[in-house]
């Protein structure tokens, strides 16, 4: 009998050291996760799950790190494994929920946590895997996650769980509601001061605020207490390459030290597929599209089909084109866009890389026709269409010009290079009427007035740009001439007038690079004058002879003056 009960004993104490085992392997488990080690994390639970094959909560972690690599199919045929192991074990249809939602089907997500809630309805876990997954969207669900996450920390009502305050808290920054989110991550330290992830959601927080050295601060602190805890360098490059564009004498030191701690997280995760996109994706944000190319060039995701085999051919596209491979920009792009099951994920960057590429190969139309699709999917993205544009206005296309700088500026009124646009658009439709009368064409009137409209638009934008007022007075000296042939009305005399005022009394020191302009207005302004008041006129054409003694038409004009004849048309 003593030895019966010896070995019983024993036997008993085996079961018991394979049960702190097994609470230590998921828990180790858990940790990779947390830690962003999710090729690690992978391989753990896969061994748990084989050596114990009922115990739900393996299926469900495993389930969990393959959705936060957005393996879908196989996150949702690990949880379906784990309903099929432990059936009621509540945390696997909470992961189908999730599933579900990942698939944006919110109907069967629904079901799936209704599910959930009839094995898991007393435990608090089962709450808050529900809150989370409606976080954990691309357009997190906020209505839905909250009594949730309230009903979680209702039934954790000893406050043993950090993780319950983590989620409340984090419900709150993501939506910016700082002074809401902070007490609960304190309090989620205060139970647990080794949950790292807390201080670095906290540092993000700041940093969201633009409270960049008290993000520093945490992230410091963390890494001082665990220097191998590899999401705080990643915070902490974000940070410094967020910081370095609010601070321009320090911009490229920090810019540099960001990429050394994005390098530093690299090196501390497993260098999986997800960790070294995430690496390449800051690559882009850094504008290192030098090493960008080199890491892309090795990348290769596991599953062809993976959504995220979408984000490393469009890196890889990217990095040519800024590396001024055009070619295989090219080539890139159109296998990019060859990927009709990711149809949706194409942005408005995408058809202004594809223009840019096809523009230095070139491909003007198709670069145009992408260029603008870009920038009617994004605004901001004006500049490179405005490229586009100056490129045929420097070709002396200047119907295409004007065609692309009018949708250039009716795109983005907040464009810092508006005035710009604006200027090289009224050029262009002068131009345009100007080869029209050259050629002896039927003439445009429409011309002229979209011309005079942009000039008149830069006057009033920038009331010191010169030029428009020199360009507006030609503009309406032609619609003069047009319309008012036999009997002139002097319209381009007040833009000539505010451009000898501009360049002569406000700002004098143009003066002398204004000299050719300056001959233009007085030369016009003479002949204008002449029509009724002599003496204004002899008074403008020598002020063109004081700047150009031998003016031939300066001199014409003061001697036909002189013998009581007027001529008009200054030059």
């Amino acid at each position: 009998m003593k030895t019966i009960k010896k070995t019983i004993t024993l036997s008993l104490g085996l079961v018991m050291m394979g049960a702190a085992s097994f609470a230590q392997s998921l828990a180790d488990a858990k940790k990779a996760i947390d830690a962003e080690q999710y090729q690690k994390a992978t391989s753990m639970l896969k061994t748990l799950v084989a050596s114990n094959a009922k115990e739900g909560d393996n299926y469900f972690n495993l389930g969990t790190v393959y959705l936060l690599s957005d393996e879908i199919d196989s996150a949702r045929a690990t949880f379906t494994s784990g309903t099929t192991a432990d059936p009621k074990n509540a945390l696997n249809y909470v992961g189908l929920g999730h599933a579900d939602l990942q698939s944006n089907n919110a109907t069967n997500a629904k079901t799936n946590f209704d599910k959930a809630l009839s094995f898991g309805a007393k435990n608090y876990e089962t709450y808050l895997e529900i809150g989370k997954a409606y976080l954990a969207q691309e357009k997190p669900d906020y209505t839905s996650a909250l009594p949730n996450l309230t009903k979680a920390d209702e039934l954790d009502s000893k406050d043993k769980d950090p993780e319950t305050f983590l989620a409340l808290a984090d419900f709150y920054a993501m939506q910016k509601k700082n002074t809401e989110a902070y007490p609960l991550f304190l309090r989620a330290l205060d139970v647990n001061a080794a949950l790292y992830r807390a201080n670095v959601q906290i540092a993000s927080m700041y940093r969201s605020a633009y409270a960049f050295p008290e993000a520093e601060t945490e992230l410091k602190k963390v890494i001082e207490a665990d220097p191998n805890y590899g999401p705080a360098y990643r915070e902490y490059a974000e940070l410094l390459l967020q910081w370095s564009y609010q601070d321009p004498k320090n911009g490229v030191a920090k810019r540099a030290d960001a990429l050394t701690n994005m390098k530093k997280y690299l090196d501390l995760t497993d260098k999986s597929f997800d960790s070294r996109l995430r690496y390449a994706q800051f690559l882009v944000y850094a504008g290192d599209f030098a090493t960008l190319g080199q890491e892309v060039a090795t990348l290769t995701s596991p599953d062809p089909n993976n959504p995220k085999t979408f984000v490393v051919k469009r890196m890889q596209a990217y990095s040519a084109i800024e590396n001024k491979d055009y070619a295989n920009g090219v080539k890139y792009m159109n296998e990019l866009f060859g990927r009709t099951q990711d149809a949706a994920r194409i942005v408005g960057s995408d058809y202004l890389y594809l223009g840019v590429a096809q523009k230095n190969t070139g491909n003007d139309s198709l670069a145009l026709m992408n260029l603008t699709k870009a920038v009617g999917l994004d605004s901001t993205k004006v500049d490179t269409l405005a490229a586009m544009a100056l490129k045929y206005y420097g070709a002396k296309n200047y119907t295409k010009a004007s065609e692309v700088f009018k949708t250039v500026v009716n795109a983005n009124s907040a464009s810092p290079s508006l005035v710009t646009n604006l200027y090289y658009l009224g050029r262009a439709n002068y131009f345009n009427y100007a080869s029209d009368l050259s050629a002896n064409r039927p003439l445009r009137r429409e011309l002229l007035v979209d011309a005079d409209s942009a000039f008149a638009r830069v006057n009033k934008l920038a009331p010191e740009y010169e030029g428009a007022y020199l360009d507006r007075a030609r503009v309406n000296k032609q619609l003069d001439n047009l319309d008012n042939k036999t009997a002139l009305k002097g319209l381009p005399v007040p833009f000539y007038e505010q451009y000898v005022q501009l360049v002569t009394v406000t700002k004098p020191d143009k003066q002398t690079s204004a000299k050719a302009g300056l001959i233009e207005a007085y030369n016009n302004l003479g002949s204008y004058a002449a029509l009724t008041d002599v003496a204004k006129a002899k008074e403008y054409f020598s002020k063109t002879l004081a700047l150009d003694p031998a003016n031939a038409n300066a001199t014409e004009n003061l001697k036909v003056l002189a013998s009581g004849a007027a001529k008009t048309g200054g030059k």
